[in-house]
């Protein structure tokens, strides 16, 4: 490796450790609220952007996502953490962000939106700190954060199905952005299941095969006279009971309780889904 390039990468080192032993004496606690504050001001300043500019900001979001989320954990990040603690607070703000411009835009409708943005991000900034220290540490915060995790990761998936579906997209493209939104959703599930500093191989595969899954449903309901809402529940449904079942079996728990409780989520949507077709 040249010269010039060790010293950059030991000046960028340099500067991250000052950093993070700056800022780690805030106490976590503060930084989370800090942090929450802070992203919870920048999606109120941007709702009141233009619908049509929206996409010039997104790069400029997930940098300030990424760097709220951070400043938040801060401490004892390695390998595969730098993304994968950082996936799913980016990727709920990038949906919920959008998610507003199908909303009618006015405060009454603003006011609600930025509070539970506030809340939920909170809970996920708290999520994967305890994904990075507390698995070993103490396992019912461990559960604790991998509910709440699912528990957004079904909101999120809602959400972008009902924005890809806002597009009215042939069956083909839906096929295709359904693959695109879900994949890291699962890959994360499958990860946060034993998290480590790099990414097994099974959950690559896992991550595959219910994208996969998800995606075939999702491109041949694009040929039912569905409501989109009622066309994003079901997909979203299928991605939690899905989820649910290759966790029980990865963990060895696959009883028939939790079959039936799965199932049973998957046939109670399937009769909303069935009841709301639009009949010609």
């Amino acid at each position: 490796m040249p010269t010039s390039r060790l010293f950059k990468l030991f000046r960028i080192k340099k500067i991250s450790t000052l950093f993070i032993d700056y800022f780690s004496q805030i106490g976590k606690r503060r930084r989370f609220i800090y942090a929450t504050l802070v992203m919870t001001f920048f999606i109120l300043v941007s709702s009141f952007l233009d619908s049509q500019k929206v996409y010039l900001l997104l790069p400029l979001l997930i940098i300030f996502v990424y760097f709220s989320t951070f400043f938040s954990i801060l401490e004892g990040i390695n390998g595969a953490e730098w993304l994968m603690l950082f996936l799913m607070p980016i990727y709920f703000t990038i949906v919920y962000y959008f998610f507003y411009f199908i909303l009618p835009g006015r405060w009454l409708t603003r006011l609600p939106y930025v509070s539970i943005y506030a809340i939920s991000i909170y809970a996920l900034l708290l999520s994967s700190n305890i994904l990075n220290v507390g698995v070993a540490k103490n396992l019912q915060l461990y559960r604790a954060a991998f509910s709440v995790g699912f528990l957004y990761l079904a909101i999120s998936a809602y959400l972008s199905y009902s924005l890809i579906l806002s597009f009215k997209l042939y069956p083909i493209f839906n096929l295709i952005a359904f693959f695109l939104a879900t994949y890291p959703l699962a890959l994360h599930f499958f990860w946060s299941i034993n998290p480590k500093t790099y990414i097994r191989r099974e959950v690559l595969k896992y991550a595959l095969v219910v994208t996969l899954i998800v995606a075939e449903f999702g491109y041949i309901l694009s040929f039912m006279p569905l409501t989109p809402t009622i066309y994003a529940l079901f997909l979203a449904a299928g991605l939690y009971s899905l989820l649910g079942l290759f966790h029980a079996h990865i963990e060895e728990r696959l009883f028939r309780n939790r079959i039936r409780e799965y199932l049973m989520v998957i046939i109670f949507v399937s009769i909303i889904t069935l009841l709301s077709i639009r009949w010609s």
